[in-house]
């Protein structure tokens, strides 16, 4: 199975011109395509998003990666192996978050083709070919990369700040929720928000923060929407109040 992550949005042609790419290269391979408005231009909000979804898919999983404001610069194309997935695509952070927890085995760099890519499109002319040559069992070619020279092997487990509004204006943010007992309060652009378990316990027009089903604290109103009315989107700071062992401020860890 091949699954693409990208910031390509839904609509334009450009989701559509990497699966051409995978359908004509890996055409017996599955194609799934997990999120098409990952946080643009933003690499580090987007990996910390990404490691909470990548759980459900099986063993050999490739995953096709693409939040990539340094295209066409200096910056890597990469190959990541763990023992549950391949992942391909740029040493901008992006896959870190996820392949570390799955335990990172290797890295190699992806050699540029004969025919040298678009300097403005890599997930279709390097990520996407790179990704269907995995998926039908080939290895990567590239140079080994040391694991300690990867752009975010030293990001920390948590991103307290939101990393993705969804449709519904809802705001995701990089915390794991396992981390937060019920009886912890966050304050973000002003707002001291307590705990509701699902939405039906909050009361309608007052925000609060929920674990939501990616295991990651969210914040929400009942039948609003919290970016809007709180007037926060990607990269708004949460600062987390009456952990154990004292309170955490916005960039912890």
């Amino acid at each position: 199975m091949i699954v693409t992550f990208t910031d390509f949005g839904w609509e334009g042609p450009y989701i559509g011109q990497m699966e051409a790419v995978l359908r004509m290269r890996a055409p017996q391979v599955p194609v799934v395509h997990l999120q098409r408005d990952a946080p643009t231009w933003n690499p580090r909000a987007a990996a910390y998003l990404l490691s909470h979804l990548v759980e459900p898919f099986p063993a050999g999983t490739v995953f096709l990666c693409v939040v990539d404001p340094g295209v066409g610069t200096a910056r890597r194309p990469i190959i990541l192996q763990t023992p549950k997935a391949w992942w391909v695509g740029p040493d901008n952070g992006l896959m870190i978050p996820a392949a570390r927890d799955q335990g990172l085995l290797g890295a190699w760099t992806i050699p540029y083709p004969e025919l040298e890519p678009s300097v403005s499109f890599h997930g279709r002319d390097l990520f996407a070919p790179t990704a269907a040559s995995l998926a039908q069992g080939e290895s990567p070619s590239g140079e080994g990369i040391p694991l300690d020279t990867l752009v975010g092997v030293d990001w920390p487990r948590a991103l307290r700040e939101v990393i993705y509004v969804d449709a519904y204006g809802n705001l995701v943010t990089g915390i794991p929720g396992a981390e937060m007992p019920s009886s912890a309060r966050i304050r973000l652009h002003g707002h001291t928000l307590s705990h509701a378990r699902v939405f039906g316990a909050a009361r309608p027009g007052e925000p609060f923060w929920y674990v939501n089903s990616m295991g990651l604290v969210e914040v929400a109103i009942r039948c609003d929407r919290a970016a809007s009315r709180l007037h926060a989107g990607i990269g708004a700071g949460v600062v987390v109040e009456g952990l154990p062992g004292g309170d955490a401020d916005d960039k912890g860890a």
